[in-house]
Parts: structure tokens; sequence; C-alpha cells
């Protein structure tokens, strides 16, 4: 039934030429060419750990209310790919030139029925993978040939679910609530006060996967833990990194598993109370996990990472202007890339930079360079940048409010 009422709704776009060539300038500031790719009001980039990218580095990928769009890496032009409402834009196949997508009917809440697709996007013909009982898909493996989600078994209370559910038009989530003295909390303090009731209600939650030839679906692992950010390695078909979510200085966040449910393996274990680790992502090796690392919360920062096949540790202090939501990688592993916070408002490169020489068994302690390539000076942070290199790691893409709308931009790097 539902697939029935939403085929009809998305259909492939009527080849054209891209549009015309997008606005560019020169940061008045870093003195770095900038682009906007799309300033269309709900325009939507990926989140910082999902590829967008076609295998050959020269689409990616993003949504529009409109539909599914291309960037076209060389000029930044862009074409609509697939027109229609879309619940969800997933991911760019890391095998193929397709997009991954979601359907949903008006009428089911979030985290509820859908279907996922996949989108060729040089051609526009869609396919149907699968229909799901529900939650998220939110990875696909090295190979592409299966995808990953989680949903909950049993609904949360009402109250909890209605929280955080993101705003169509600026694709911020929405927190509220009142403290004990009756006034509005922040949206900060909201939001932890959700996520601390989400995690108290111990839901039980399935994490899953779905054949991407046949659609068939199979558990991995069931737990009351709030299971989440499924990320598979960019190398390792059957390896599945994802977190126990909540207030972070609660939670031993980081895990791995492998496709069969074998090999439940801690990441990082918290020593000290009040110590968080977050924001995880695979390097480009495919085989190191990295994270922010406080200790405690708020207090002396590091990009750690952690090599699953050596067992070497990394940990580089992050100065407090180089704080950012997300870091990321670049493709030739040399560099990381930060997206910036309230203490520093900059989209930036950071040089790992060792303090000590490498010793087996120990971790090496290492500080960061920064060179700051486009200022956002103007931004709120409650629309996060989720900044990506292109796979040519000549560009950082990042979404942005500095203009008073949200838009896509792309920062060109330094030679």
């Amino acid at each position: 039934m539902l697939a029935t009422a939403l085929v009809g709704c998305v259909l492939p776009a009527v080849s054209a030429p891209g549009d015309a060539e997008p606005a560019s300038w020169r940061d008045a500031t870093t003195g770095q060419r900038i682009v906007r790719i799309d300033d269309r009001p709900g325009n939507y980039g990926l989140y910082f750990n999902y590829n967008p990218f076609t295998p050959q580095g020269d689409l990616m990928i993003y949504l529009t209310p409109e539909g599914i769009r291309v960037a076209d890496t060389r000029t930044w032009q862009t074409r609509l790919v697939l027109k229609g409402q879309v619940d969800r834009l997933l991911f760019a196949g890391p095998k193929s030139r397709s997009a991954y997508y979601t359907l949903r009917d008006a009428t089911v809440e979030e985290g509820g029925p859908f279907s996922v697709w996949s989108v060729d996007l040089d051609s526009g013909n869609a396919r149907k993978i699968a229909d799901l009982p529900g939650g998220r898909v939110q990875s696909i493996n090295a190979d592409e040939t299966l995808l990953a989600g989680a949903y909950e078994v049993e609904p949360p209370p009402p109250d909890i679910a209605a929280q955080g559910r993101r705003d169509p038009v600026t694709g911020s989530p929405a927190y509220a609530g009142v403290g004990p003295d009756g006034k509005p909390l922040s949206f900060a303090a909201a939001k932890g006060k959700w996520m601390a009731d989400r995690l108290a209600a111990r839901v039980p939650m399935e994490m899953y996967s779905v054949s991407i030839a046949t659609g068939e679906r199979k558990p991995i692992h069931r737990a009351t833990d709030w299971l989440n950010h499924l990320l598979f390695s960019p190398s390792d078909p059957t390896l599945l990194m994802f977190c126990h979510e909540g207030p972070w200085h609660e939670v031993d966040r980081i895990w791995t598993i492998r496709t069969d449910g074998t090999q439940l393996t801690k990441i990082h274990t918290r020593t000290m109370a009040g110590e968080i680790a977050g924001h995880e992502f695979w390097g480009s090796d495919g085989k190191t996990v990295w994270y922010d690392l406080q200790m405690p919360r708020g207090g002396t920062t590091w990009l750690t990472g952690r090599n699953l096949a050596t067992g070497e540790q990394w940990r580089y202090e992050v100065a407090r202007e180089q704080a950012s939501y997300h870091f990321s990688q670049s493709p030739d592993g040399q560099l990381f890339s930060g997206d910036g916070g309230n203490a520093g408002k900059w989209i930036s490169l950071l040089k790992p930079v060792a303090r000590e020489k490498p010793v087996p068994g120990l971790i090496t302690p290492g500080r960061l360079e920064t060179v700051r390539v486009a200022d956002l000076g103007k931004q709120d942070y409650t629309l996060e940048p989720n900044q990506h290199f292109t796979p040519d790691g000549k560009w950082l893409v990042y979404r942005a409010n500095v203009e008073g709308k949200p838009a896509i931009y792309a920062v060109e790097l330094p030679h």
C-alpha cells in the first residue's frame, strides 16, 4: 500500500543543461575563492560523515524541496536529477553513480514505515530497494551490497518523540522545554534535557542490514541502548561503527560490530568523570576511527584517532579557537578540516604535528596547526556546516547561513 501510494511521487527529471554559473568571490579575510552552489529555500547538504560524491568525484548530491540535485565539482553548476518530494537523501553510492534516498507517506510520522530507493545520477532512473518498518537507513557498505539502519521496536513516549524534528525550511532541529523554575530553556539546554530523557526511556531498538540486490532485511544487533550514527568502514564491507547515543558524559559511545552480529567492540572507555567522546568518523584509510575527546567536558579537548588494525593511537590537542562541531580528514590523510564554533567561526584546515616520537604501545601526542579558509563570522551554529572534502582534496563544501539564509558553499583550498 505504501509503495503504491508513493511510486508516482518521484519522477526522473527531464534532461536539461545545468544551471547558470554560480556566484563566486574571494573571502575578504582569507583570500580564498568561495562559490555559492545553491541558496534555494529548503536546500539540504548531507551530514558530515555521509558521502555526497560519486566514485569518480565529478558530482555531488544534495536535496531541495523540488527533488535531488547534483553539482558538477569542476564548475559547481547544478541540475535536477530526480523531481519530487523526498523524505530523506541518504548518500552517494561508493561504487555506482547512484544516490540513495527514502520515501515516506505524508501521513506517517517520522520513525514510521518507509521505503528506500536508489536513482542513477546520469539517467534519472529510480529503483525501489525495500520497504522497511521504521527508523532510518544510515549507511552503505564499501562494496555497495548492504545498507544498514536502526529503528525503535517500541515507540518512545510521545513527548520525547516530538522533540528534535528538523525544520523543513532551515534544516535546523527544534528543541524546546522549561526548566525547574518554569522559564524556557535555551536551545542547548533543551537538547540536553531531551537527550537525557530519551536515554532514560530505554527504548528497545534493532540495528539491521538490507541487501541492495534483494531488499532482504536481517537483524544485526538488538538493545535498549540508544543506537545511532551507523557508519560502515569505507574499506571493510562487513565492519560497522555505531554509537550509544545520549548525553556524551553518561555513555560509552563508540562501538564497532560485524554485520553478522559478532565482534561487538567498544572503541573508547571513559576513565574520568565527565569525560566525553563523540562525533566519531572513519579516517580516509577506512581503518582508523577519529573522534572528539574532552577530559572532562569543557576541559582539554583532543582530536583522537585509533587504528583498529594496528592499535596505534594519536591525540592532537585542539585549541579553544580550533574547536569545531565536526572534523573531517582529507582524502590523502594528511590534513583535517574543522567547521568552527562560537569560539572561532571559521572553516579551517588543520595540520597534525606530533609532539613526541611515536613509541609502540603508547599514545602519540600532538597539536594542530591552523589555516583558515572561510570566514563564518555571521554563522548561527544551530545550522551545522557539515563540511566535506571533495575527493580530489581541492575544495571543502559546507552549508552556512552567513548571508541570512541557509546556502551550500564551496571554498577552494590553498595549493
